[in-house]
C-alpha cells in the first residue's frame, strides 16, 4: 500500500476539496452558488495539473548523482538507510530502532466511528550511503512516500506508524549542500606576509618570541627565524584545511520539490503523472460544464 505522508497536506486536500465542490455543483441550482464552485474547480484542477506534472517532470530530469562527486544545490540521490552515530531513534509503537517515523493515533467513538487523536512526526536526521560517500538526510519539511506501514490496536485505540528501518532503499530528491568544503587558500608567500604584518602590530610578543640575544629589536636573523616560523604555521593551517573532513546534507529546497522515499523513483514519476491526469479531467470537465451553463443561459 502506498501512502504519502506530508506535513503539507495539499496532494491530499486538494483532491478532496476538488470532489467537495463536484457534489455541491451536482446538487446546486444552475445559480451563481454551482458556477462559483465549478470556476474553483476549474482553478484548482489547473494548478493541481501543472503542480503534479512538474513534480513528475522533476523527478523524471533530475540525474541520480554520486555522493562523492555530487554537485552544490538541487540533487538526486539514491541509496541505504543508516542511522546516525549517538542515541538511536526507537519507535514509540514497539521500541524498535528506526530512521524515521509518523505516528497517528486514533480513538474508537462511542458510534464506532474511529476519530484521529494526534500525529507525531520524527524530526531526527539521518543518513544515506550510496557506496561513495555518506550524506546526511533532514527529514523536516520532505513529502514522505513511504510503504512500511505497521497498524495495532489496544482496546479503543488504533495506532498507525509509517516507518523507515536501516538498510532500506532510499531515495531523495532536494538540495545537497558540503559543509566544511571550504577550499583553502593557497598563495602561502601572501598568507606568510599577513601573518608576519599581523604579528608586528604586537611589538611585546614579537620581541618576546623571537628576540633572541635580548637586545630589544630583532634583527635579519631573528627576522627570517620569524618569516619561517610563520611559513610553518601557514602551511600547517593549509594542510589541516585539506584534510579535514567533507559533511554531505540533503534538506528541503527553497521553492522546489523536496522528496524522501523508499520506492523506485519511476515509480513515484508514475504516481505524479497519474495525479496530473486526474487534476486535468477535473479542470476540463469543469471548463465543458461551465461552458454548457453559458450555452444553457444565453438560450
Amino acid at each position: 500500500m502506498l501512502v504519502r505522508l506530508s506535513r503539507d497536506g495539499l496532494n491530499v486536500s486538494l483532491p478532496m476539496l476538488q470532489l467537495g465542490l463536484v457534489a455541491f455543483a451536482i446538487h446546486a441550482d444552475r445559480s451563481m452558488g454551482s458556477a462559483l464552485a465549478l470556476a474553483l474547480l476549474l482553478i484548482s484542477g489547473l494548478f493541481g495539473w501543472f503542480r503534479s506534472l512538474r513534480h513528475a517532470r522533476l523527478i523524471v530530469d533530475t540525474p541520480t548523482s554520486r555522493i562523492a562527486s555530487a554537485a552544490q544545490g538541487y540533487t538526486e540521490l539514491r541509496g541505504r538507510g543508516q542511522p546516525l552515530h549517538g542515541t538511536p531513534l526507537l519507535s514509540p509503537l514497539n521500541g524498535l530502532p528506526l530512521l524515521w517515523y509518523r505516528l497517528s493515533t486514533f480513538r474508537k467513538t462511542s458510534d464506532g466511528k474511529w476519530r484521529h487523536v494526534s500525529t507525531e512526526d520524527s524530526d531526527s536526521s539521518f543518513l544515506l550511503d550510496d557506496g561513495s560517500g555518506v550524506c546526511a538526510v533532514d527529514p523536516d519539511g520532505a513529502e514522505m512516500l513511504i510503504r512500511r506501514k505497521d497498524v495495532v490496536e489496544r482496546g479503543e485505540l488504533r495506532q498507525i506508524q509509517w516507518s523507515l528501518l536501516r538498510h532500506d532503499p532510499i531515495y531523495v530528491l532536494g538540495e545537497f549542500s558540503t559543509l566544511g568544503s571550504i577550499s583553502p587558500d593557497l598563495d602561502t608567500s601572501r598568507q606568510v606576509r599577513e601573518l608576519l604584518a599581523h604579528w608586528k602590530q604586537d611589538q611585546k610578543t614579537l620581541l618576546k618570541r623571537f628576540d633572541l640575544d635580548g637586545d630589544g629589536t630583532i634583527d635579519l636573523k631573528e627576522w627570517e627565524l620569524a618569516r619561517a616560523q610563520a611559513r610553518r604555521e601557514v602551511v600547517k593551517q593549509r594542510d589541516a584545511a585539506l584534510a579535514a573532513p567533507e559533511a554531505h546534507l540533503m534538506r528541503k529546497p527553497a521553492s522546489r520539490l523536496y522528496l524522501i522515499s523508499d520506492l523506485d523513483p519511476r515509480q513515484i514519476a508514475r504516481r505524479y503523472t497519474l495525479w496530473s491526469v486526474f487534476h486535468a479531467a477535473i479542470f476540463l470537465g469543469a471548463a465543458a460544464t461551465l461552458a454548457w451553463f453559458g450555452q444553457i443561459g444565453v438560450s
